[in-house]
């Protein structure tokens, strides 16, 4: 879709090639609880091996604040890296993640060697993007890759300061996304449904304002749904609210209306008097929560007439929980929304976060057709906004 480098427009036999990977992984007591981000690399650190490639990877992990934090460490993911592509993966600790010892390291690599650097954000430039850091990471090679598409929309050195000193491409995974959403929005098969849940309308505003000129159908759940309700009227009890968003989701109605999208909001939910998952349950109609309750997921009504615009539809894009999915007794709406992705024919986009641990958790991530691996990038891309990450790298 874009026309930029790719991975495959480097020649690279000889080179050390910098590569940003996104390692952010889950970690519990010093071990990795989930290497999926780690085996999303693999197609591309394999690739620039097998074409004798010296890689240097480096990525972030966690928010150590700008200072050295052994408990943030890439230490671990060298060792699962070692274990997942059978063969060594030099390690150089470093407080200041690049010094003369990892330059030394870098500079005695062989064709096919593999390096991981340690985690970027242990420098207080990495996040600002200033230009110290980004010389320190340029310094260790002759080109570049972006493979990181989570943190895409962020302009850090490691991404974007890397991308003007050097050489340029995006990796496979990245390209894959670009190629995947890029399609979907500009050429989406029709009819096309985006799915949109979560707490907060603010953090959908410009998503929606975006989709309502691409959609044919928009489906709301979760937390965010009860803006628009009061926005229409309704009581919503105890329920999550953005006083503050309360007109802008009647705007947001009222340009549904205007553009011909169809807008549906849950017709019924199911609620609690406490944010608890062992206490009472009601199911009641969207407009009938009563006094001191709140509502935690969609009602049966609301999944079965979601359900049925997913099935026929040939597009849909996903962000965001129907409820508190966390609470297995609000957790109905988010997985019978994921059973009928992974049961639909459509080319179906979950734009990660919440909405894909959801599809993982209920087994059926196999079944869907693509899953971001980049929360925030893949929403600001559905937002229509350029991201620095890839806006960086080096044209065709």
């Amino acid at each position: 879709m874009l026309n930029k480098q790719s991975v495959e427009d480097l020649t690279v036999a000889g080179k050390r090639v910098l590569v940003r990977c996104d390692f952010n992984v889950p970690m519990k007591d010093g071990e990795i609880t989930d290497d999926a981000r780690i085996r999303a690399s693999l197609p591309t650190i394999s690739y620039l091996l097998d074409k004798g490639g010296r890689v240097i990877l480096m990525s972030h992990l966690g928010r150590p604040k700008g200072e050295a934090d052994p408990r943030y460490s890439l230490a671990p993911v060298a060792k699962r890296l070692s274990e997942l592509l059978d063969r060594d993966v030099v390690f150089v600790p470093s407080d200041t993640v690049v010094d003369d010892g990892v330059r030394q390291v870098a500079e005695g690599l062989k064709d096919s060697d593999l390096m991981l650097l340690e985690n970027t954000r242990f420098r207080p430039e990495e996040t600002k993007n200033e230009e110290t850091f980004s010389r320190d990471l340029a310094s260790l090679g002759d080109c570049f890759v972006n493979d990181a598409f989570g943190t895409a929309h962020r302009a850090h050195c490691s991404n974007v300061g890397v991308s003007s000193l050097l050489p340029s491409a995006l990796g496979f995974l990245v390209k894959k996304e670009v190629d995947i959403m890029g399609s979907v929005m500009e050429h989406p098969e029709r009819p096309f449904v985006a799915i949109l849940g979560g707490a907060k309308v603010s953090d959908k505003i410009g998503v929606i304002e975006n989709l309502l000129t691409r959609v044919d159908t928009l489906l709301i759940g979760g937390g965010m749904s009860f803006t628009f309700f009061r926005a229409m009227g309704y009581d919503i009890g105890t329920s999550l609210l953005e006083e503050d968003k309360v007109e802008l989701a009647g705007t947001l109605l009222e340009k549904a209306r205007e553009t011909g999208v169809r807008l549906l909001l849950p017709v019924d939910l199911r609620i609690a008097g406490e944010f608890k998952n062992d206490t009472e349950i009601r199911v009641v109609a969207a407009d009938a929560i009563p006094e001191g309750w709140m509502g935690l997921d969609i009602g049966p009504e609301t999944l079965k007439q979601y359900q049925e615009v997913i099935r026929d539809a040939r597009t849909v894009i996903w962000n965001g929980p129907m409820g508190v999915f966390e609470m297995e007794n609000f957790s109905a709406g988010t997985f019978g929304v994921a059973q009928a992705l992974a049961s639909s024919e459509a080319l179906s986009i979950i734009g990660g976060g919440d909405s894909a641990a959801a599809a993982e958790q209920s087994g059926l991530a196999e079944q869907i057709s693509h899953i971001s691996t980049g929360g925030g990038a893949s929403l600001e891309f559905f937002e229509g906004k350029e991201l620095p990450g890839i806006a960086a790298i080096s044209d065709r």
